[in-house]
């Protein structure tokens, strides 16, 4: 058995996964602005399952540093925590091996194992913005790491972060509205537009073959996927074709079965 840990910016999805990576049982809770309450809430939850000894453990963490080497996470996007031995701290709690990562990255890779071996950009709209580029089901690591807060464009006339005007929590601030209480097609013109500009940037540099959106907001893509196509085609040139656009076939769950993915290879496991 496995444990999936889905650290977000709003909350936290822990889960149970056997050896096949179907998930068994599953938990989520607020996630605490306090690191050391974030460990007792997470043991807590641990406690009420019924399956309490695992392979190993995998953390798909919103961070935008981490120092691979120790498993510590330097700085996050959405989250007041700093320098924290993630990886020490949780192999401490559950006494099995820890493999810690982006949560963007662990997004991919599970949508990846879903599909033939291909280049993939993997494109989540939460509370923030994070993206990963997945060749032949393995993660790059040269791309991901910042998330869209390190992304910057000029919007209405100033140069601002991508994930400040087009993440969910800039959705809700900008509208009143969390993305499931949006049917305005006007809005979600002006919500995919702002996705568009980021989007094609990443397009550029990465060169993936297709791009798929999950997370809270990409969960609702098929409300704004005709805007999204219409605007990246008015982008389009003779070197620069969009690939296709995706859903995300496990938006919600992407990370955790990710973190299953993720923990099997570091760890050498067969699936």
């Amino acid at each position: 058995m496995y444990l999936g840990i889905d650290v977000g910016g709003t909350k936290t999805i822990v889960a149970v996964l056997d050896d096949n990576g179907v998930i068994a049982e599953s938990q989520q809770f607020p996630t605490p602005q306090n690191y050391e309450q974030f460990l007792s809430k997470l043991a807590d939850t641990v406690e009420g399952f019924t399956t309490k000894d695992f392979n190993a453990v995998g953390v798909g963490i919103p961070a935008t540093q981490i120092d691979r080497e120790s498993g510590v996470a330097v700085s996050f996007s959405n989250l007041d925590w700093q320098r924290e031995p993630i990886q020490t701290d949780i192999e401490r709690l559950f006494k099995v091996p820890v493999a810690v990562e982006n949560d963007a990255k662990l997004a991919g890779l599970s949508e990846s194992m879903l599909r033939e071996p291909i280049r993939l950009l993997y494109l989540t709209v939460s509370t923030g913005i994070g993206y990963s580029l997945i060749v032949n089901r393995k993660i790059d690591q040269n791309i991901g790491d910042s998330g869209g807060r390190l992304l910057l464009f000029e919007h209405n006339g100033k140069l601002v972060s991508w994930e400040k005007y087009a993440s969910g929590k800039a959705i809700v601030e900008t509208f009143g509205k969390q993305a499931k209480d949006i049917e305005d097609p006007e809005i979600w013109d002006k919500i995919s537009r702002n996705i568009t500009q980021g989007l094609v940037e990443l397009i550029a540099v990465t060169e993936p073959d297709v791009v798929v959106i999950g997370g809270s907001v990409g969960v609702y893509l098929d409300r704004f996927i005709a805007p999204l196509e219409e605007h990246l085609k008015e982008l389009e040139t003779p070197l620069l074709k969009f690939p296709p656009v995706e859903k995300a076939q496990r938006p919600v769950e992407a990370v955790i079965y990710g973190c299953y993915d993720y923990a099997k290879e570091v760890f050498n496991k067969s699936r």
